[in-house]
């Protein structure tokens, strides 16, 4: 068993299949971090490789996330939770996400895992970020022994091709020495698109942060480049835009 609370890296990949109207499918290796959001300056401190809110060859700023202010996000986060009814207790909050890599970084999904001080499983905040450069959170308690299993209905709008009345069904395991997350999007009974993010941890080190430049070294860029070209193939099997709602902020 990995050691609650503690930072790490995740390499693995990320698999999308959409079922109707059209079949497509597309898997992409990747990595993310898991960032305990109370070590973030010693990880600043000890990795030469990594920075907190400056420049390195990978970096996180807590502008990405959240609502894009320099607010400490555990802050942020505390505050989502308090809002959902959820009285949390000052424990752990972990956040999995892609960091920048040469000063650019763009994260679809990042996934904020909360925990008692106890370490037992308090709530999941999925934080989801489109492409027009509006973000949404899903806050998510959890009960105590439950699998994390859930569902939501879609609130915020991210593929132009995919209708806003559809609902999110989870499945997610904590990570631990391997992550899972999946997610399928549903209208009534029938899925419409199924998404799966796998990992496998290794330890956050300078040698490991150096292994992904010479094996990932344009991860981040690739999140996007792929955004664009996937949705080059979509529009070209015959599918069209859906219309984008007012933007709203949450």
């Amino acid at each position: 068993m990995v050691m609650q609370g503690a930072s790490a890296i995740y390499s693995g990949s990320v698999m999308h299949r959409r079922l109707t109207p059209r079949v497509h499918r597309f898997r992409y290796r990747g990595f993310w971090l898991l960032l305990d959001l109370d070590e973030l300056k010693h990880l600043h401190d000890r990795l030469a490789l990594f920075s907190h809110n400056h420049f390195n060859f990978f970096s996180f700023h807590v502008r990405d996330h959240g609502d894009g202010s320099d607010t400490p996000l555990r802050a942020q986060i505390e505050s989502k939770l308090v809002q959902a009814g959820i009285a949390f207790s000052g424990g752990t909050i972990r956040l999995l996400c892609m960091p920048r890599m040469f000063g650019y970084g763009f994260n679809p999904l990042s996934i904020y895992f909360c925990a008692h001080q106890d370490g037992t499983r308090q709530a999941v905040v999925y934080e989801v970020h489109n492409t027009f450069g509006e973000r949404h959170s899903y806050v998510i308690p959890l009960a105590a022994g439950d699998g994390i299993h859930h569902s939501c209905q879609k609130a915020f709008y991210v593929s132009p091709f995919l209708d806003m009345d559809l609902r999110y069904d989870f499945a997610v395991n904590l990570p631990d020495d391997r992550l899972t997350v999946s997610i399928r999007a549903s209208r009534g009974p029938a899925p419409v698109l199924i998404a799966c993010l796998t990992g496998k941890r290794r330890d956050l080190t300078n040698m490991a942060l150096l292994s992904l430049l010479f094996t990932t070294p344009a991860a981040t860029f690739k999140v996007t480049m792929a955004i664009h070209w996937e949705a080059l193939r979509l529009w070209a099997k015959g599918l069209r835009f859906r219309p984008r709602p007012l933007p709203s902020r949450s």
